[in-house]
């Protein structure tokens, strides 16, 4: 996959020149499950984001991701097996936090033969043999990679989570500067792990993000922060703010809550503050600068949280898209003078150096 159309379709892409052929993220769209579950092709991106905290028998702790994205291309009428309508991009990670290592692989195909792609019917989102079994009770994902697989079973304890307002949540000024989006917060999960020719039984949380949209970032946007934290008391909490190129944090940063029983509340960009700590890691690859503490103030909920990284090298660098830094968090604090603790993830974006290749030249 080192051939330059792979790149030019990239470009022409992020640039928008196919966008016209694709909807805009609006308000008043309907959710509908088990529908909304899988793909969207009227939208031209589109992504399945699971990441846990987990714990194996003998204590040995872990995070994982497995992300499943959709690319629009061409919304052409063309049957040809190996017609690009779409570029199916993944990546799987896996964070040995006892073991303090931090592994990751990605893959980028087209849909060909049935090599990726989203099987409503059969309830299957997959790219090779990296898939997701999707139904309203549980999901399958499985991922086997060249040092590391996993097995995982997730039952949801909690319905959709439907973040904005209106069946949108607006990340810029402007129409369609947008994306449809929704969360399935808390987990269980149990399975296992296989890393040096050994098998972990684990059990843990995750959590996971679909979200859909064609334009949604604006021009002076360069890169957002993003964390989902869950809480033992039952509850959780998603934010992310949106960085202006300036420095400035955009006024459509948002999240949301979600209490014991599952009900959630929206949080607007005025309702909480993101603080990032002056403790930075640098990545030695990218140069990339990362924060890896933050303080979480949610006044109107008396919520206060301190999150730190037990792993800080968890930055994942690819050929194929921007890096990013995604790793397993840890969170302290309290709520209404009462103490509180969890996990969650974390997601850095924009902090790598700019104007990296996407793909080497041959």
């Amino acid at each position: 996959m080192k051939s330059n159309w792979i790149a030019l379709l990239l470009f022409f892409s992020a640039t928008g020149a196919w966008g016209q052929q694709y909807g805009l993220a609006l308000p008043g769209y309907g959710f509908e499950f088990p529908r909304d579950y899988f793909n969207h092709e009227d939208y031209q991106t589109e992504w399945w984001y699971y990441t846990g905290n987990l714990v194996a028998s003998d204590g040995h702790r872990f995070g994982f991701e497995l992300t499943f994205f959709r690319q629009g291309v061409s919304r052409a009428s063309n049957s040809d097996t190996w017609f690009v309508h779409d570029l199916w991009m993944a990546h799987m990670a896996l964070s040995d936090i006892t073991g303090q290592q931090f592994y990751h692989e990605e893959r980028l195909n087209r849909a060909g033969p049935g090599i990726a792609g989203v099987d409503a019917a059969a309830g299957l989102v997959w790219n090779g043999n990296w898939k997701a079994h999707i139904d309203d009770n549980r999901e399958d994902l499985h991922g086997v990679g060249e040092k590391f697989s996993v097995g995982l079973t997730l039952a949801p304890t909690k319905r959709p989570v439907i973040h904005g307002r209106n069946g949108v949540t607006q990340k810029a000024e402007g129409m369609g500067h947008a994306s449809q989006y929704f969360s399935l917060s808390r987990l269980m999960t149990s399975g296992s792990i296989e890393l040096n020719d050994k098998t972990y039984r684990v059990q843990g949380t995750s959590w996971m993000d679909h979200e859909f949209f064609t334009y949604s970032m604006a021009a002076n946007e360069i890169g957002w922060d993003w964390l989902s934290v869950q809480l033992t008391d039952g509850t959780e909490l998603m934010l992310y703010r949106l960085r202006h190129k300036d420095g400035s944090i955009d006024p459509y940063s948002s999240g949301s809550t979600v209490d014991a029983n599952g009900k959630s509340e929206f949080l607007s960009q005025r309702d909480f503050v993101m603080t990032p700590a002056s403790d930075i890691w640098t990545s030695p690859t990218t140069k990339g600068q990362y924060p890896m503490r933050w303080h979480l103030s949610v006044p109107r909920l008396k919520l206060e949280l301190d999150v730190a990284t037990p792993l800080r090298n968890q930055e994942i660098t690819s050929r194929f898209g921007p890096d990013y830094w995604e790793g397993a968090i840890d969170v302290t604090g309290t709520q209404a003078n009462s103490a509180v603790n969890g996990v969650g993830y974390l997601e850095m974006t924009g902090y790598a150096e700019p104007g990296k290749q996407i793909l080497p030249s041959n």
